[in-house]
């Protein structure tokens, strides 16, 4: 399987670039496997596509203010993309500069603090954060949102409230979980009078997630690691969700994953560990049944992961249908209702 097999053309101006007024006013594309179809909705229906007993989950991760501007000791401009935070004091992050940085360099960021460039690791450096404050607390205070590449804009005040999910608790993701940004407190209150059951999960996304995938053999890929945690309650709450017959249906990829990853056979372990579960077609899912999801770059690992689930044929017929019915893509875009599709080829 070849990484050309997920590209598609996608007219530029089908990339939402800004958010609507109102979180659950975008589309929902309903991609039925089982029946090999589509259906238009509108994402304001979606508790009519859930029974009683139903549950969702989510990831509550919370968007950092990760990307920071600077100098080198040597003059030069520099951007740091924290990637992920180590400790109290260190974070590890992209820099981009003109010149690589050497262990030892001093970078002054926002002309308000200090950090030293401890070691290489890959792309990425290790950085020692002034320890007056935490990381979390420098990037609060002096960080930018760190908007996806492909917005090609700079982050705006609105930004700071819409680039985040309105149960956003658990500090640490330098990407939002985008599927989540379709779900106000009506959204919410509307499921569970529907008695639709929520449960959460924790995976703090990682700007790792814009990487191009760089090889066309899908074999020779290695995804980045990402930190995430299963609570026993949201264990349980699968549990009882199988017991009474509802469906599993996860919001947003990284949920997914994190569902996926912490599954052993046909049991869901609570817990925390590192993830680099890389899904592809053929993959079989132990737990997840339906995917609220945004549409995906092309040629991304996304894309693969929703193929997977949804099955080849009908995601590749899905994208075709909402590029010529003008959806808006990404992550301020609109949204699918996948239903897992166990006959994908």
């Amino acid at each position: 399987m070849k990484t050309s097999d997920f590209d598609y053309d996608l007219p530029d101006d089908l990339i939402a670039r800004y958010p609507l007024t109102e979180r659950h006013a975008s589309r929902l594309l309903h991609v039925d496997g089982a029946h090999d179809h589509c259906t238009d909705r509108r994402f304001i229906d979606l508790p009519d596509l859930f029974d009683p007993g139903d549950l969702l989950v989510f990831n509550d991760t919370r968007v950092i203010k990760a990307r920071l501007f600077g100098e080198k000791e040597t003059g030069g401009r520099v951007e740091v993309m924290v990637e992920r935070v180590l400790s109290e004091h260190e974070a590890l992050a992209f820099v981009r500069a003109s010149k690589p940085s050497r262990p030892g360099m001093s970078l002054r960021l926002a002309d308000a603090f200090e950090a030293r460039v401890v070691e290489r690791a890959g792309d990425l450096y290790r950085l020692a954060f002034d320890p007056s404050r935490s990381v979390l607390e420098w990037l609060e205070h002096h960080g930018e949102v760190p908007l996806p590449p492909y917005l090609e804009r700079a982050a705006e005040a609105a930004d700071d409230a819409r680039y985040q999910t309105v149960y956003a608790r658990e500090p640490g993701a330098v990407a939002a979980p985008t599927a989540g940004l379709h779900f106000n407190e009506a959204m919410l209150a509307a499921l569970r009078l529907r008695g639709v059951e929520t449960a959460f999960v924790t995976l703090h996304v990682g700007a790792g997630t814009f990487l191009p995938v760089r090889t066309d053999d899908l074999g020779e890929h290695r995804m980045h690691t990402e930190r995430y945690a299963v609570p026993a309650a949201t264990a349980e709450a699968i549990d009882a969700a199988r017991l009474r017959g509802g469906r599993i249906c996860a919001v947003g990829t990284t949920s997914l994953r994190a569902l996926e990853s912490a599954a052993s056979g046909d049991t869901l372990r609570a817990g925390e560990a590192e993830t680099d579960l890389f899904i592809t077609p053929g993959y079989r899912f132990r737990v997840v049944e339906r995917l609220v999801t945004n549409f995906h770059l092309p040629r991304s690992t996304l894309l693969m992961l929703v193929s997977a689930f949804g099955g080849m044929a009908l995601m590749r017929r899905a994208y075709e249908h909402a590029v010529q019915d003008r959806y808006r893509f990404f992550s301020y875009g609109d949204a699918m209702l996948v239903e897992r599709n166990d006959l994908a080829k």
